[in-house]
């Protein structure tokens, strides 16, 4: 069997390159190309991508040896239904290798067509080397590359402001749009680049934050025979994702007009201010998950999907999410219930097992995180605590007593938080007295909570009562009765 090139498919559409992406990965290519390929198809955008190696181990030669071309499943629920599909994506031009041809990367800055720059270089790669300098060949870090690129733009055609970029990382770390034009403007005053460039970068480029969210599980390496036999030919990039997908960019208003993708039908948003979108998604759809998995797993459940299709446990955590988290975002309702609702259906894929114990990961710190800030807002605004998510910090603090049953718990935190919880548990007879008293010391974990949350009204007291139905009743019992009435759980 041949293996996917353009001897064996046609390619529609040639374009000239208007993307310069950093990154080749799985996720890049599940989300960003497939989007703009949509757009290509669907739009009118008219640009391909040029695919940079951002390490010197990549994919450049074998995205070559395929033309760029490579096949993409989306699986999931679509429209209400489990959906399995697939198409070709033809958008990547070519891959560059920047270790072994960097003259052909930084020719890229010459041409005139070339207006956007996109990245995903984990979190660990938006960063400052100082030892990266302009003659690198190239620089090791992703802010120095760029750095020398934009450089090079900026001689190359004389300081024209038309030939600005449009920078839109994806990298999962906060303002990561602001991060990376702080690093770009660092290198041009390390290395000593005259103040016309810098002027340049602050009115003529445009450097937008993002949030990025879609589950890609990458190379399907288990079913990749049976996926063969369908496609008709050999395919070492196939990617897989989920149905879901959501890109918050956070610009000027203009940008819809260059990056059309609400003509595409995509779901890509071009806000002023990204801050309640990226709220929305850590307190509803990592809230949901951080505060569903003790209750879950102790239940006797193992992954999220179980979970959400389960009787009982499903009832809580669209309880928690409909209740409890969406009505502490503010945001429109209709945009709170979508999200909501979109949220349920990704974590009941039925083509994703999302093991609750690798959720279960740092969970004190994820509570804090992700929940707590819900569970003290809605005390303030309604004078009362969420009963669901009061019952789910019951939970976690049993989860930590590290067994179901017979079966231990294979916990994962801080030393000094797996030591703390040890010394409690292992110092408690179980009667209410003592489990009251355990209650107390954890909310009193300053070094996680960075507060101590025995100081809200009624908490303590209601985090020991649920503790003490779950070691009397047992978790199943302990939900029934919550779900059962909600409000006589957590009201102070």
């Amino acid at each position: 069997m041949e293996k996917l090139n353009e001897r064996i498919h046609t390619r529609g559409s040639r374009y000239p390159e208007k993307v310069l992406q950093y990154g080749e990965g799985n996720f890049m290519r599940a989300f960003v190309d497939w989007q703009i390929d949509e757009m290509n198809k669907k739009a009118g955008f008219g640009g391909s991508v040029a695919m940079l190696q951002p390490l010197p181990a990549g994919r450049a030669e074998g995205i070559n040896e395929q033309d760029g071309l490579y096949t993409l499943y989306l699986q999931g629920i679509k429209d209400g239904r489990a959906v399995k599909e697939h198409s070709l994506i033809e958008c990547v031009s070519r891959g560059i290798d920047p270790y072994s041809n960097y003259e052909a990367y930084i020719a890229l800055a010459e041409q005139p067509e070339l207006r956007f720059v996109v990245s995903n270089t984990t979190e660990a790669g938006i960063a400052f080397d100082p030892s990266d300098t302009k003659e690198g060949r190239p620089q090791s870090s992703y802010p120095g590359k760029l750095t020398a690129f934009l450089y090079r733009r900026y001689r190359a055609f004389g300081g024209d402001a038309s030939k600005g970029m449009i920078v839109i990382p994806c990298e999962l770390i906060d303002r990561n749009g602001d991060k990376l034009k702080q690093f770009v403007l660092q290198y041009a005053e390390l290395w000593q680049l005259e103040a016309g460039f810098t002027e340049w970068i602050e009115t003529a480029n445009t450097f937008c934050s993002s949030l990025v969210d879609r589950i890609v599980t990458g190379y399907p390496a288990d079913s990749i025979d049976e996926i063969t036999a369908e496609l008709g030919y050999l395919d070492d990039y196939v990617v897989v994702g989920e149905q879901f997908h959501l890109w918050v960019i956070e610009g000027p208003g203009w940008l819809k007009e260059e990056f059309p993708a609400h003509l595409a039908g995509l779901n890509v948003k071009i806000v002023d201010d990204m801050t309640p979108y990226r709220t929305r998604k850590v307190r509803i759809l990592n809230g949901a998950h951080s505060a569903l998995t003790p209750v879950a797993y102790l239940y006797g459940l193992n992954t999220v999907g179980e979970s959400v299709e389960h009787p009982e446990v499903g009832a809580f955590v669209r309880g928690l999410i409909g209740e409890e988290i969406a009505p502490m975002l503010d945001l429109p309702e209709e945009e709170r219930r979508s999200f909501s609702e979109d949220v349920l259906e990704r974590f009941a894929n039925p083509y994703v097992q999302h093991y609750l114990t690798s959720i279960s990961l740092n969970s004190m710190s994820k509570f804090k995180t992700r929940d707590l800030p819900t569970l003290l807002e809605y005390a303030q605004r309604r004078g009362e605590l969420p009963p669901r998510l009061t019952f789910a910090l019951a939970a976690l603090i049993r989860f930590y007593r590290g067994d179901r049953g017979e079966e231990r718990i294979p916990l994962s935190d801080d030393a000094f938080v797996l030591e703390r919880f040890e010394q409690l548990w292992g110092a408690c007879g179980g009667s209410d007295e003592e489990l009251r008293a355990l209650t107390a010391s954890v909310l009193g974990f300053t070094e996680v909570w960075e507060m101590d949350l025995n100081a809200v009204s009624g908490l303590t007291e209601a985090v020991s009562d649920a503790l003490i139905r779950i070691e009397r009743l047992g978790m199943r019992e302990a939900v029934r009765s919550l779900i059962a009435a909600p409000s006589a759980n957590g009201s102070r």
